[in-house]
């Protein structure tokens, strides 16, 4: 095999699906498998990805991230990330999941020294998903309090102190540094928050335990029969927010001072754009919002037709969620706007803090000022539940396919049940007095950092490994479309080289998690936190070394060629479409020996798409 054949971006040497070389018996996999549940109709997973996208995310994090980075300015880089990262990533995953009908695990027959990274992301979900539904609890909870004729954060309790009533308009007294009903609703009444968790978490809290075991019933039903019933529920999932959206933003604009609020929003602060710090949060809010690296999306598209447009479908739902992150922008702060006109006060000093706390504590306050604050809470926290509800169901669903897929005897309903009912035993952890400090731990170590070092596994196992003319070969013969220069670049050199660089920076630049303003966690709580993000990086080189292991040959390059050269079973799942790729795979590469003359020359035609096809 000649020099040229064995770079990263174009591994022949890596990557001649049908033309492995020889393994053992016990290594090579039968190509007939169990049949596969399919969508209803393409709509069904259009919608499924939009309510998978479009979730808790889009609401509370961006609004909240896009102010603390410059306003205005900071839509620049997070577009900008979007189309860089965000979009190739997105329409990476929705075709290794319909190209091989696999999930975010078994796509690695692609390339079975990097199978670890399937399970780290499917631990990663389970970062998510844990926390996730303790949310979409407190939402519940909130919704149900809605009904009462005075909402009950609007007051304050007599037992507080320096409260300020959030559903006072007038005769405020300004001089006063309290905190708001709101804020002390949340802490003390909801949460009962404890000091910290020096001394333990506490026991579960009652009503928030039974707002937890509703929210996971409520998920157990959508996903009781897979994709049937899952399928079906999200077009309410994806669509009814939008109604929500809609009326909640015609109302806020009509309110007074909530212009002054929108401009804020959107008037940028140019400095920022020279911080590293803000094009990190551009990629962690991509990240988070688009649901990639997750798997979500890998096990969704898996269950496409093979030659459905999945390009069209990818580039809908990540310009729609970045519409729905500007709507939802406009309307938080449009609210904020109309409580800093009453409270007379300047927009950036009722803000409040991030995160759960922008959900629960300044929503709501601002909501209580509000002429109609039952109507606009239950609209709310409908809209909030609702989209909790269909992103939980795609990580519960991801992590339900990959079980499934190794266990295809036991019933959809059946390990949906056990999936619930371990997801409801660990979220008892988040509904304790101190639940709330183990949701940030696991947040910023196991959701963020991990989700991100899976992005950049994944992009050097598809595309540095199994090679990046092999990924366009296998899109033009499955969607009949030449990938173009801009995905060809951004795959192989600028999203991995986006992500490494924020990686590095995140790791060098990272202080110690602070919960709130001034809480510093015991050691053994960093300790945990660390120790959650180790188990998930430990999973790609522990599977690299079991692959290694395991097709051991006794020559280093040979082991290393077996270890990372696609399984015999890798390809369409169809007997028909894997013949028919296997020969057009076969042909495109006779040709493309003729035009190959240097290592370089071989890089550039991959990136550029020179290549000529055989007529």
């Amino acid at each position: 095999m000649s020099k040229p054949e064995s770079n990263g971006l174009s591994n022949e040497g890596f990557s001649d699906a049908g033309n492995d070389p020889p393994k053992k018996k016990e290594d090579v996999e039968v190509d007939e498998e169990p049949e596969r549940a399919m969508w209803g109709n393409q709509i069904e997973f259009l919608m499924s990805c939009i309510a998978t996208s479009v979730g808790l995310g889009n609401v509370w994090r961006f609004p909240f991230v896009a102010y603390q980075n410059g306003g205005g300015a900071f839509l620049i880089p997070y577009i900008i990330v979007l189309i860089l990262v965000g979009k190739p990533m997105y329409y990476l995953e929705g075709v290794l999941g319909q190209f091989s009908s696999r999930n975010s695990v078994k796509i690695w027959s692609m390339s079975p020294g990097m199978k670890g990274t399937g399970y780290a992301q499917a631990l990663g979900c389970g970062y998510i998903l844990s926390y996730y539904v303790s949310i979409i609890a407190l939402c519940l909870y909130y919704l149900s309090m809605s009904f009462q004729s005075t909402l009950p954060w609007a007051v304050c309790d007599p037992s507080w102190e320096n409260c300020v009533p959030s559903g006072q308009t007038e005769n405020i007294d300004h001089t006063i540094n309290g905190t708001s009903s709101a804020e002390l609703y949340f802490t003390r009444t909801v949460l009962q928050q404890s000091d910290g968790i020096e001394g333990g978490l506490g026991l579960p809290i009652w009503y928030l335990t039974l707002c937890l075991l509703a929210s996971w019933f409520i998920i157990f039903v959508i996903v009781s029969r897979g994709v049937k019933s899952s399928g079906k529920a999200s077009y309410f999932l994806a669509l009814f927010p939008y109604v929500i959206m809609i009326i909640l933003l015609i109302s806020t604009v009509l309110l007074p001072g909530s212009g002054t609020g929108i401009l804020y929003f959107i008037t940028p602060q140019w400095d920022k754009l020279l911080e590293l710090n803000v094009w990190y949060s551009a990629v962690t809010q991509v990240f988070f919002s688009l649901s990639v690296c997750t798997g979500a999306i890998i096990m969704f598209s898996s269950y496409n037709g093979f030659k459905q447009n999945v390009y069209r479908d990818a580039m809908i739902v990540t310009t729609l969620d970045t519409f729905t992150s500007l709507l939802s922008g406009i309307t938080i702060f449009g609210i904020l706007g109309n409580l800093a006109y009453v409270l007379e006060r300047e927009v950036e000093d009722v803000v409040g803090s991030g995160g759960t706390g922008l959900a629960f504590v300044s929503y709501p306050d601002a909501i209580a000022k509000t002429f109609q604050p039952q109507l606009f809470s239950v609209l709310f926290f409908v809209m909030m539940l609702v989209l909790g509800v269909g992103s939980a169901v795609a990580l519960l669903s991801t992590i339900n396919t990959v079980l499934m897929d190794s266990f295809p005897r036991v019933r959809t309903i059946y390990m949906s049940a056990i999936c619930c009912t371990c997801g409801f035993a660990i979220g008892l952890v988040y509904v304790t007095p101190g639940g709330q400090y183990i949701l940030e731990l696991v947040d910023y170590y196991g959701g963020t950092f991990l989700v991100l070092f899976c992005a950049i596994a994944e992009i050097v196992g598809v595309f540095w490994i199994y090679g990046l003319e092999n990924v366009c070969l296998d899109i033009e013969y499955m969607l009949g479309i030449r990938t173009s220069v801009y995905w060809r670049f951004c795959w192989g050199i600028i999203t991995p080289a986006i992500l490494i660089t924020v990686f590095i920076y995140a790791l060098v630049s990272v202080e110690a998690l602070v919960f709130g303003c001034c809480y510093y966690y015991p050691t053994a709580g960093y300790v945990s936190g660390y120790m959650m993000l180790l188990v998930g990086i430990l999973f790609v080189p522990v599977f690299l070394f079991i692959a290694l292991y395991k097709y051991k040959t006794g020559n280093l390059l040979e082991t290393l060629k077996r270890t990372f050269s696609p399984k015999s079973s890798w390809g369409p799942r169809s007997a028909s479409d894997k013949r028919g790729w296997i020969q057009f795979k076969t042909d495109a590469k006779s040709a493309r020996r003729e035009q190959r003359t240097s290592w370089g020359r071989h890089i550039w035609l991959s990136l550029s798409g020179g290549y000529k096809r055989p007529l």
